[in-house]
């Protein structure tokens, strides 16, 4: 493991977890990211702003530990970033939106390709292709057993993340989802028991999935590796 690309990407995360927060803001109201706060725009959350240099910081940093000795860094870096954003938008306001979500897919997909020649692994590539194509497939059923319980901007996401979870190899692609819907579950007892929240209330599921995606991209080499040798 290198120090410096470790400390590097965590202050790069550090940067971008500032940046974020007028993307959190305006995206959703369709509205130029680039440029001064219109008049109707809500003043800059503080706290949200530490949050997001806090959580930023410390994905940035552990993803460097992850892949730095792979040109996967730069994908996952990106993968990272954007996932903070969307969950944090989804929390706000139910929402998935496609100016974030399908630059990424796109980012992805290149970023990727090139990880797979640098890395002399074009396996990884063709299975991170179809990883993506069958996580869009299972969540789009799901989308249509029950469109309320799954929204299509889950749906539309599920590409890009079984193509990041697929390309390092099929048991993080469950298990990145197994922790989604594992996760999902958990909060939702939570609420229901500690907050009374109905069972009919919705809940966003883009979190969750960014977070099981996530540590399954971070430390699913390291549980699938106990759970095979147990």
């Amino acid at each position: 493991m290198s120090t410096v690309v470790v400390v590097g990407c965590a202050l790069l995360g550090v940067v971008v977890g500032w940046l974020l927060d007028p993307v959190i803001t305006r995206v959703p109201r369709k509205v130029p990211v680039l440029g001064p706060p219109g008049v109707d725009e809500p003043p800059p959350s503080t706290l949200r702003r530490v949050l997001l240099v806090l959580v930023c910081g410390a994905l940035f940093g552990a993803t460097g530990a992850r892949f730095d000795d792979s040109w996967a860094l730069p994908a996952y870096l990106v993968l990272a970033g954007a996932l903070v954003a969307l969950s944090a938008i989804d929390l706000e306001h139910y929402l998935l939106p496609n100016r974030i979500v399908y630059p990424l897919t796109g980012a992805m997909v290149v970023l990727l390709a090139l990880a797979s020649v640098g890395d002399d692994d074009i396996d990884a590539l063709v299975r991170g292709l179809a990883a993506g194509a069958i996580a869009f497939a299972v969540f789009f059923v799901l989308h249509l057993v029950s469109p309320r319980s799954m929204g299509f901007g889950d749906v539309k996401l599920s590409f890009t993340l079984g193509l990041a979870l697929g390309w390092l190899g099929w048991g993080e692609l469950f298990l990145g989802v197994f922790l989604a819907f594992v996760f999902g579950a958990v909060v939702g007892i939570v609420l229901m028991v500690f907050f009374r929240r109905g069972r009919k209330q919705a809940v966003p599921f883009g979190p969750f999935l960014a977070a099981g995606t996530l540590t399954a991209v971070l430390v699913g080499q390291a549980i699938i590796t106990w759970y095979t040798s147990g």
